[in-house]
């Protein structure tokens, strides 16, 4: 894949990854480690803004797409990365065209599909997200730090939320 050069971009949500780095599973603790030590030279993205649902999500939420059409790595039919949650923070339901895969290197989330209960998900575990199929996420006490693969569809477009965030005061 081509590199494309893109500037720095760090989040606040890269605050957790000393603590992700220590809570991560034994097989994804060196991958994590790696992410740690090099955050501050990437570029990190977000999807919404504190007026999509309220600035304490924004400040712990983000991605990176390692490639894909805005990636580092330039590819347009596939895009791979990272995402980070901060502690107590719910991804509300959504979905998008594209097929998704995550792998959280992170336990202790809760993960729910098409309106279904809540389930905790491993680390290590696969989660299947098929094409326009409703997901949510919701972390408790740990941070969540989960790589993600898409596919299909058009790879840099917003999800649609069908979910609801209460929004705290600012």
């Amino acid at each position: 894949m081509a590199v494309r050069n893109l500037a720095p971009r760090p989040l606040p949500c890269l605050a957790h990854l000393d603590r992700i780095a220590e809570i991560s599973a034994v097989r994804g603790r060196g991958l994590a480690g790696s992410l740690r030590d090099g955050a501050q030279n990437l570029h990190w993205g977000q999807t919404y803004t504190a007026s999509d649902f309220g600035p304490r999500f924004i400040d712990n939420y983000g991605w990176l797409e390692v490639f894909g059409t805005r990636g580092h790595f330039v590819n347009d039919t596939i895009a791979g990365g990272f995402l980070i949650l901060g502690p107590d923070i719910e991804y509300p339901d959504h979905h998008h065209v594209a097929e998704e895969v995550y792998i959280p290197l992170t336990g202790g989330t809760d993960w729910r599909m098409d309106g279904g209960p809540w389930r905790r998900r491993a680390a290590g575990e696969i989660i299947h997200h098929a094409s326009n199929v409703s997901h949510a996420m919701r972390t408790g006490d740990e941070p969540l730090l989960a790589f993600y693969l898409w596919r299909g569809g058009p790879l840099a477009a917003r999800s649609t939320i069908t979910g609801v965030v209460e929004k705290p005061e600012a």
